[in-house]
């Protein structure tokens, strides 16, 4: 009887998601991008991107590469890129971040530190 190879869902591109009307009490930890619609009251982890759909909220901490806020969010964020804030989104707490983009409407009431992104050294440790 031949096994079949198990399948590694750990590659970023693809996305997870929480629909609209699920609320979640407790911390989530994910290797891909991930997309939030419903309400998070805990911390989020995921070496990819986070987007918060326009009705998705979170209060707790957020690690993340990349981030599109469109909803809620209140506690500490820390983007290791790019942030993004989209007109509806409401952030409250304390935000640290490579780059910060905010549209116009945006409620951003956070403390903001942007951080250069570090550059890698090469092989040759230039």
């Amino acid at each position: 009887m031949s096994e079949k190879p198990s399948k590694v869902y750990t590659e970023l591109g693809k996305t997870n998601r929480i629909v609209e009307g699920t609320e979640i009490n407790g911390d989530i930890i994910s290797q891909a991008d991930f997309r939030l619609d419903g309400q998070l009251k805990g911390n989020f982890t995921t070496p990819g991107k986070i987007v918060i759909g326009p009705t998705g909220s979170i209060k707790g901490d957020v690690i993340c590469k990349n981030a599109d806020i469109e909803g809620i969010f209140d506690g500490i964020l820390k983007v290791e890129e790019i942030l993004n804030v989209k007109s509806k989104a409401s952030i409250s707490g304390e935000v640290t971040c490579g780059k910060l983009s905010v549209q116009p409407g945006a409620d951003f009431s956070a403390s903001c530190v942007m951080k250069p992104v570090a550059k890698k050294p090469n092989s040759n440790g230039k």
